[in-house]
């Protein structure tokens, strides 16, 4: 039975814990990180840390087949109001994990290769170090799809776009649902259909992507 590992997954209602199930049903043990009650309790902030976990897991299960990016900080500010602390702390945990993630990961991989999906975001204005933090993600998932490539390692970011993960109001939801193409808000379900393909054997050809999985709501732009 292949591995995966997703970070990301203590809340309930969570994008990564609605890919969970998914990939189990697809015959995948799914292993768990965070701080919290989950498989591996991992803090992702710290520059030790993300090695330590990869070691942890493949130490216990063997090789890991893919590795599902979820993890998150999230403060909004924006130029004015962010403080360097708050600025270095989104990227510690949303940049600078995920890259010693992927670099683990990509040192441990069995012959075979390996699938590697992180979600991003595009958010800007407002919610600056945590876009910024994203956006350094997405290049370094890019580049890993070229560089890994030869291990047998496909890459991709995957922006779901607002996905009602129980944060959002309901006069939120009544201002995003109207401008969703396809009439309503996306779910965990909706975006863990797309990560089921994107590490399956069919799915490793599409690689070096940034993937806007949002049912259309990216297309008003």
């Amino acid at each position: 039975m292949p591995l995966a590992l997703i970070t990301g997954a203590a809340r309930a209602d969570s994008i990564a814990a609605g890919i969970v199930p998914r990939l189990r049903s697809d015959g995948w043990e799914v292993v768990t990180s965070d701080l919290a009650d989950v498989d591996y309790p991992c803090d992702l902030s710290t520059a030790t840390g993300p090695g330590e976990l990869i070691a942890a897991v493949t130490a216990e299960r063997g090789p890991i087949g893919a590795l599902i990016l979820s993890h998150a900080h999230d403060v909004e500010s924006g130029i004015l109001d962010t403080t360097a602390e708050s600025f270095d702390r989104h990227v510690a945990i949303n940049t600078r994990a995920s890259l010693l993630l992927i670099a683990a990961f990509a040192r441990q991989v069995a012959p075979g290769g390996g699938a590697i999906v992180a979600l991003t975001s595009d958010h800007t204005t407002g919610n600056l170090p945590y876009g910024a933090s994203k956006g350094a993600l997405d290049r370094i998932v890019i580049s890993a799809a070229r560089e890994l490539g030869p291990l047998g390692i496909s890459a991709n970011a995957v922006n779901p776009g607002p996905i009602d993960t129980g944060w959002m109001s309901d006069e939120l939801r009544a201002t995003l649902t109207p401008a969703h193409p396809l009439g309503r808000l996306g779910t965990p379900a909706d975006i863990a259909a797309v990560v089921s393909f994107l590490v399956s054997d069919e799915g490793r050809w599409v690689s070096g992507q940034l993937l806007h999985t949002d049912g259309g709501f990216s297309a008003r732009f």
